[in-house]
């Protein structure tokens, strides 16, 4: 399985933070927001891994990470011409991915918990196309939200081992659940063509959320329930609510060193 991770974009919901740079460059806690969705990879024994890069302080991005030993991986990079969405971010990985399954995390995402190495593994023994990691929330409203059924048809809000996921909804004013679709998405080759027979949705983005509706209605979706602790980075109280997160477990002794500390992980 090769790794992409998503950098690009303009984090206007975090100006003026973001104003003179990127904002996959911010601290979290001991350690740049970049480092975690690749620590994330890394934990799945991912070794190829793509970055896309956009906007601003793209050199930064690259000299940061450089060429992903830090890591113990090996990172190439693509540049994203503007905000077009995670899903034409996706498709630019085409090249880089040729046959293989591969994971996408977004570059604002931070995973604290146990490595997702027998998740990834499951997800390439399936027969599913694609799937993601859902998470509960208490503001769903401000995320793609996933909808559940009952086996009987009636409706369910997915905290029951056989509620079945049917559809997610972006962005609902009245979500039919608090369960959302975190930043983690398995992927097979065939998302490409799904991608391109895709239309920009009314903000003029290519939505990930019309990905997973795809594959829920062609041959199902494979999720799991996400057990660890996450948040999104992509606000300033999401910011901060991270850097905690990151905190509390550097001083339960679970968070790693930052990579340069001790030498390369």
């Amino acid at each position: 399985m090769k790794g992409l991770v998503l950098a690009g974009g303009t984090a206007t919901r975090l100006y003026p933070l973001t104003l003179v740079t990127n904002k996959h460059l911010l601290p979290v806690f001991d350690r740049p927001m970049i480092d975690y969705p690749i620590e994330t990879l890394a934990g799945m024994g991912i070794r190829d891994v793509l970055v896309i890069v956009g906007g601003k302080s793209v050199g930064d991005i690259v000299e940061l990470l450089a060429d992903g030993n830090a890591f113990g991986l090996d990172l190439t990079y693509r540049f994203q011409r503007g905000a077009l969405g995670i899903a034409h971010a996706i498709g630019l990985a085409r090249r880089f991915v040729g046959d293989d399954a591969f994971c996408t995390v977004l570059g604002d995402n931070v995973l604290l918990g146990e490595p997702l190495a027998d998740v990834a593994a499951a997800f390439e023994a399936s027969p599913y196309g694609a799937g993601t990691l859902l998470f509960e929330v208490p503001d769903p409203r401000r995320f793609g939200v996933a909808e559940f059924r009952r086996p009987d048809g009636s409706p369910a809000d997915g905290t029951l081992d056989d509620d079945q996921l049917v559809r997610f909804e972006e962005k609902p004013a009245q979500p039919k659940s608090h369960f959302i679709p975190i930043g983690v998405y398995f992927l097979r080759p065939g998302v490409f063509d799904v991608i391109e027979r895709l239309v920009p949705s009314a903000r003029g983005e290519f939505e990930i959320t019309d990905v997973l509706n795809h594959y829920l209605t062609h041959g199902g979706l494979f999720w799991r329930r996400y057990r660890g602790r996450w948040t999104d980075a992509g606000t300033v109280d999401s910011l901060m609510v991270a850097s905690r997160l990151a905190a509390e477990d550097a001083e339960r002794g679970v968070l790693p060193p930052p990579r340069g500390v001790d030498g390369p992980r």
